[in-house]
């Protein structure tokens, strides 16, 4: 089958060779024809060299430009299967079926840029141009972009998943249709906006661990968020953590008789996961937070499954690309590897489901490149030891509002509700509620039933995680948490006005985690 991607001469960039071996090596014959061309406009091309030399010191990113040598071009002999039209201007061609892409409803990278330069990360669609069907749709994560060229390349990178995913499986279920409105902003206001930007957040992380998660629990007795859809009822309280170090990501069992909550606890001065147990019971917490598990490299999101009166922890290590299962040798303090259940993959915050005489495990996805918290992968396996298959639908979903998982997923009457993370407003800014509406071997849908942001009941400053067993809820979620140390030096210095701050609170003030993470 010959695949021909229409592309603005003046537009070749290092994302299409990209496309292109992802499709060559799913079997396609990759061809390259002209699109009408338009220049790049100056401002933004300037502001791309800039960013690349400057920001990011010539280290490649899809937006860079490519000649496309190694592609060949459509000869006159050829007649292409499928024509992918990346330009500003798609037409039908006789007798080939055209696959358009288009940007908040508008074709061709400008379509692409316009709203990045206005602060506002467009969705973009794949549509088939003789009928207009939507095939497929998606909306990036921004989180770990720098510039924009990095903004660019976390939509391309998603776009190209995608359009390989559509090719190699014509019968996926084509994306629902949604209202959108294209926004424009200028390369100099951009440029300015985001130097005023940067100064603000070098100030916040000199100033202010970022981010610094806590948990928030309290005993429930009839319906709690699920059910209601917001943070009304009993105040959450605040699981103490030392100031140094933050919890988040909370999951709870109860397993032969005893009760805890299990934690990412995450020492500011390392910067690297490992989960904690707290001992709980009717009444609260019973003890401080305990380390249970700490591995090399980055452990969160500890998932709790129990099968055959065995307790499971399934802990997120995606930076070590594999998934592990630890049993419970002693509850709750003592664990052991017992089983790699994925090794390879990239995924984060692995949930499990049983539907359908299945295990269904979801996870947010990632191949490498684009942000952690915009697409979803399934696997499903027979039981929890394997051997766990891909969904042939894989990457099932690109949304930044609605992909990654949140917590457990609940039964609710004859419900199935998966709780999501919302990043539209930034990493952890709001939880969603997502009813599952199909579950197979061939497909997956599903429908966003509420949006919840922290508010009264949860004095926090982003919603991240929902969790519930028995009458025990759990959410968590960021605040601003001052370095005491840096508040310590400035007691100082406003006691003796000509002592300079110590290197030690200059160093500390320009560690932590990555910046995408911290408002």
């Amino acid at each position: 089958m010959i695949v021909a991607l229409a592309v603005d001469p003046a537009r070749r960039r290092r994302w299409i060779a990209d496309l292109a071996r992802r499709l060559e090596a799913a079997g396609f014959a990759v061809r390259l024809t002209a699109a009408p061309s338009r220049s790049v406009e100056r401002g933004t091309g300037l502001l791309l060299d800039l960013e690349r030399m400057i920001l990011r010191r010539h280290r490649p990113l899809g937006s860079d430009p490519d000649p496309l040598h190694g592609l060949p071009d459509l000869g006159p002999a050829d007649r292409p299967d499928l024509v992918i039209d990346l330009g500003a201007d798609p037409e039908p061609r006789p007798g080939v079926r055209v696959l358009a892409v288009r940007y908040d409803g508008l074709p061709g990278e400008d379509a692409l840029i316009a709203p990045l330069l206005a602060g506002h990360v467009p969705a973009f669609e794949v549509v088939d141009l003789e009928t207009g069907a939507i095939l497929e749709r998606g909306v990036a994560s921004a989180e770990l972009a720098v510039g924009l060229g990095g903004l660019m390349d976390a939509v391309t990178t998603r776009l190209a998943a995608l359009l390989v995913a559509r090719l190699r499986r014509p019968d996926r279920p084509h994306a629902p249709p949604r209202p959108m409105a294209a926004r424009a902003g200028r390369p100099l206001a951009y440029a300015a906006g985001t130097a005023a930007r940067a100064v603000a957040l070098a100030i916040y992380r000199l100033c202010c661990h970022a981010p610094h998660w806590r948990v928030g629990w309290r005993m429930v007795a009839g319906p709690g968020v699920l059910e209601r859809g917001d943070l009304t009822g009993e105040p959450f309280r605040v699981l103490p953590d030392p100031g140094r170090c933050f919890y988040a990501d909370p999951f709870a069992a109860t397993h032969k008789g005893r009760s805890a909550v299990f934690v990412e606890g995450l020492d500011h001065r390392v910067g690297r996961g490992f989960i904690a147990a707290v001992p709980f019971d009717a009444a609260g917490p019973t003890g401080p937070a305990v380390p249970v598990l700490e591995e090399p490299w980055h452990l969160s999101y500890p998932f709790l499954w129990q099968e055959d009166g065995e307790l499971y922890m399934l802990p997120e290590s995606g930076l070590a690309k594999r998934l592990v299962a630890y049993r419970c040798v002693e509850f709750p303090f003592r664990w052991e590897p017992v089983a790699t259940l994925l090794e390879g993959v990239e995924i984060g915050d692995a949930t499990l489901v049983r539907h359908g005489g299945r295990l269904w495990l979801f996870a947010a996805g990632r191949d490498g490149t684009g942000g952690y918290s915009d697409t979803l992968v399934l696997y499903s396996a027979a039981s929890l030891f394997g051997p766990w298959e891909p969904h042939p639908g894989n990457p099932i979903l690109v949304d930044v509002a609605e992909a990654r998982p949140a917590g457990a997923i609940v039964r609710q009457g004859g419900r199935l509700v998966r709780p999501v993370q919302d990043c539209t407003d930034g990493y952890g800014a709001a939880l969603g509620l997502a009813e599952i509406t199909r579950l197979d071997a061939t497909g997956y849908s599903q429908t966003v039933v509420r949006t919840i942001r922290p508010g009264a009941g949860w004095p926090g400053r982003k919603l991240h995680t929902l969790n519930r067993v028995g009458d025990l809820e759990l959410v968590d979620g960021a605040v601003i948490r001052p370095k005491p140390a840096l508040l310590m030096g400035l007691a100082d210095r406003i006691q003796a006005p000509d002592r300079a701050l110590s290197p030690p609170i200059v160093s500390g003030a320009l560690s932590g985690a990555p910046v995408f993470l911290a408002f």
